[in-house]
């Protein structure tokens, strides 16, 4: 009974890495979005709340 209890935390556990993971990658598609369409790098940080740094990041691998 236990061992299910352990089994179920484990389960619950990957799949919340999982569900931030992919809300991480979809807010980062959308700051490529904004970033193409002309944005400026801080007003893409400010509304999606990614760290300025992280937003810059992206739009040097989008001008590479």
């Amino acid at each position: 009974m236990r061992e299910s209890v352990i089994y179920q935390e484990i389960l619950q556990e990957g799949e919340e890495k999982g569900f931030q993971k992919g809300l991480q990658l979809g807010l980062q598609q959308v700051a490529r979005n904004l970033l193409a369409s002309g944005m400026a790098v801080e007003e893409v940080a400010n509304l999606i709340g990614l760290p300025l740094e992280r937003v810059r990041s992206l739009q040097a691998e989008g001008d590479s």
